[in-house]
């Protein structure tokens, strides 16, 4: 490890601007991670940061991405980035990009079969609450019980929290699957 990658993940985990996304550095650099999805990707700045930490430990090791967004189609006023130029920030040695259009319940629907072994899920608070709140249901096919998933909300003036990261029973509860659980066993 080179002193200016540490100094870098240094900045990264404790200084960096959105402080929300600190939280995601310091708790990846903790374990090995080869496949990240991502609903919002906003500015691909995030992103980029993710796979540079991850990719600093793993060189050789090829990574996933797959990052879900409306890309084009956000509102005015919402951070954004094209489809074409989000490929071409987030193309790297090493990283095989899947970057997926639309809202997180069509987006999800439509890839919840080719994607497993997600070890690292970043939910961003800008997705649209409703389609959230469905799309939930695709994700414990994708991930695995070490998988780490982070989601961020919004207070009620719009300002993004900080992110959370939830536990295999939230997930589970957010899908919807808990409570089917406890109906089929009763």
């Amino acid at each position: 490890m080179s002193q200016l990658g540490t100094l870098k993940y240094t900045y990264l985990a404790y200084l960096s601007q959105p402080a929300t996304d600190r939280v995601i550095y310091r708790s990846i650099e903790k374990r090995p991670i080869c496949s990240i999805l991502e609903l919002g990707v906003g500015d691909g700045v995030r992103a980029e940061r993710m796979l540079a930490i991850v990719s600093r430990h793993q060189a050789d090791v090829e990574l996933q991405y797959t990052g879900i967004d409306l890309f084009e189609d956000r509102p005015a006023g919402a951070p954004q980035i094209a489809l074409k130029q989000a490929y071409q920030q987030l193309r790297q040695q090493h990283v095989k990009v899947r970057l997926v259009p639309g809202d997180p319940l069509d987006a999800l629907s439509r890839i919840a079969n080719y994607i497993s072994g997600v070890d690292l899920v970043v939910v961003a608070g800008d997705q649209d609450p409703e389609a959230m709140a469905r799309a939930w249901k695709f994700l414990p096919r994708m991930i695995h019980n070490d998988t780490m998933v982070f989601s961020q909300a919004t207070d009620g003036q719009g300002r993004l929290a900080d992110f959370v990261q939830l536990t295999r029973q939230q997930i589970e509860e957010l899908a919807g699957l808990r409570s089917c659980r406890r109906r089929i066993a009763a």
